[in-house]
């Protein structure tokens, strides 16, 4: 069992499903935190399993997400919330190790924040304390706990899952944006985030402020690399060039918030694009060749915020699939 997940945490390594027990192995398509998240749960429960991805780990969305647990532009919302609160659980068993696992629970404050549900807002509490993540030391502690139960990963790019439905008994596809290609979703649409990284001048409280009918955000995140600023949300825009405007805009808006920012220097400035979809695709089907396919991809802003509780669905969804 995972020293940082106590018995019958979301993380924790749980009793071999008989429905499950007679594949002989599953592909998980997708190397950002929902294909690692549930493929560290189906090789805890002592399948042969094999992640494919087609970016390098520090290239997917999720290793230039900020890390700050919250259900961000995400539908449905109220589905969104339960696999939230489901993975938050999860996140504060982790946060006891955080130099293992990159987990901290941080005191912070959300300013008028009218995007957040009132069942997340009364689960963080008052004042808020929420996870925060730092996705350069989570995704490596995933690849770990996946390679200790016997799963690998290979950076493979796949026009179609038919490619390697042959090669698995259940195929998992967490392929995010990727999804557009690879399974003609053209409901997927990116969301361009920008983010910006400085030195931090002693700022120890997260601090977030966003509108649902905005693009820009304003939020400080502190990790231990320095203070994570942002943020911005441009629906269509795929454009991965960090724009120095924009930067300037993002240090403004923060130091208005904390004056002490104004004047600290920039480390690094970040672009992603969130994997946006009108609604969550959490469902199975069977491919051409009659193997069963989970998708489970289209999270948008809140990947990392939901990962834990999507993963246990996907699972699910498996042994379903799987007794039929």
């Amino acid at each position: 069992m995972c020293a940082a997940c106590p018995a019958g945490s979301p993380g924790a390594p749980a009793a071999r499903p008989d429905t499950v027990a007679d594949m002989d192995d599953v592909i998980v398509v997708g190397g950002g935190v929902a294909g690692l998240t549930t493929a560290v749960l189906l090789a805890e429960r002592g399948l042969g399993v094999r992640v494919l991805s087609r970016d390098e780990e520090s290239r997917t969305a999720s290793a230039i997400s900020g890390g700050l647990c919250w259900p961000y532009r995400i539908e449905p919302q109220e589905q969104a919330v339960e696999w939230a609160v489901r993975s938050f659980r999860n996140f504060a068993w982790l946060a006891e190790q955080p130099a293992l696992t990159g987990v901290r629970l941080v005191r912070g404050f959300m300013d008028g924040d009218d995007s957040a549900p009132p069942e997340w807002l009364s689960l963080v509490g008052s004042p808020p304390r929420s996870p925060i993540i730092d996705m350069t030391t989570y995704l490596p502690y995933l690849r770990g706990r996946l390679t200790a139960a016997g799963g690998h990963c290979e950076q493979r790019e796949l026009t179609s899952l038919d490619e390697v439905s042959a090669q698995a008994s259940a195929v998992v596809d967490c392929s995010g944006l990727g999804a557009r290609e690879l399974v003609g979703d053209e409901t997927m649409r990116p969301v361009r985030g920008q983010i910006v990284v400085v030195e931090n001048p002693g700022v120890e409280d997260f601090y977030i402020s966003s509108r649902p009918d905005v693009s820009v955000t304003t939020y400080m995140l502190p990790q231990p690399y320095g203070l994570l600023l942002g943020g911005t949300a441009d629906e269509g825009a795929e454009d991965l060039t960090p724009d120095p405007a924009t930067t300037r805009a993002i240090v403004d808006r923060c130091a208005r918030v904390d004056p002490a920012v104004a004047g600290a220097r920039v480390l690094e400035e970040r672009v992603g694009l969130r994997p946006y979809r009108p609604r969550v695709r959490l469902e199975s089907e069977r491919l051409r060749d009659g193997t069963l396919c989970v998708h489970n991809y289209g999270h948008g802003g809140a990947g990392v915020t939901v990962s834990w509780g999507c993963a246990l669905d996907a699972v699910r969804l498996l042994d379903s699939g799987m007794s039929a």
